[in-house]
C-alpha cells in the first residue's frame, strides 16, 4: 500500500511538469492560481508552499475508477514529482489530515516532520481561503511552469535553517528589503 491507502497500482502518478500543467488547466475556477499567487505575495521565498497552493486542488482533478480521490492520493500522486514537503503540504491542508497536536496529531502520516510543516499548513489553509472569496487577478498558468521545473528538479528545497535562494527573483511587484 502506498502512503495514501491506495494500492500502489491505482495512484495515479504525475510523472511529468508538462502532465501537471494540462490538469491544472482543467480547474475550471482557478482557485490553485489564485492560492499560488496570494503565497508568492506572502511568502515569496517558500517556493515548496507557493507551489503546494497551486496543486492543493489536484484531487478534484483527478479521478480513480471509483471516480473517488482522496486528498492523501493527490499529495502521493505528486510526490515523487514535487518531493515529499509538497505532497506533505498537500495533505495537511484538509481537516481530516491536519495534525491535532504539537506531537503529529492524526495516525502516523509524518509524526515530527507534520508538526514542523504547521504554519506551513495554516499559512496555505488560510490562503486556500482567501483565494476562494477573491476575485483576485492571478495571472497565468503558463507563469509557474518554470518555478514547477525547478522544485520538481529539486532546486528550491528549502534549507533546513528556513533560508533558500529564490532562482527566480522577487515577485512582480514586490520590493526586496
Amino acid at each position: 500500500m502506498a502512503r495514501s491507502e491506495v494500492p500502489e497500482g491505482q495512484v495515479p502518478y504525475v510523472t511529468s511538469v508538462l502532465e501537471l500543467m494540462e490538469l491544472l488547466r482543467t480547474d475550471p475556477e482557478d482557485q490553485g492560481l489564485r492560492t499560488a499567487a496570494l503565497l508568492r505575495r506572502s511568502h515569496p521565498f517558500d517556493k515548496e508552499l507557493q507551489i503546494a497552493g497551486l496543486v492543493h486542488r489536484l484531487g478534484r482533478l483527478l479521478r480513480l475508477s471509483d471516480e473517488s480521490v482522496t486528498v492523501g492520493v493527490a499529495a502521493e500522486s505528486i510526490r515523487p514529482l514535487l518531493g515529499e514537503r509538497v505532497a506533505r503540504l498537500v495533505r495537511l491542508q484538509s481537516p481530516r489530515h491536519r495534525p491535532t497536536s504539537e506531537h503529529g496529531g492524526h495516525g502516523g502520516h509524518g509524526g515530527h516532520r507534520d508538526s514542523v510543516d504547521a504554519e506551513a499548513v495554516a499559512t496555505l489553509c488560510q490562503a486556500r481561503d482567501s483565494a476562494a472569496a477573491a476575485g483576485l487577478d492571478a495571472g497565468v498558468l503558463e507563469d509557474w511552469q518554470p518555478l514547477l521545473e525547478l522544485v520538481a528538479a529539486g532546486s528550491c528545497r528549502v534549507a533546513p535553517s528556513g533560508k533558500a535562494l529564490d532562482p527566480l527573483g522577487a515577485p512582480r511587484g514586490s520590493r526586496r528589503r
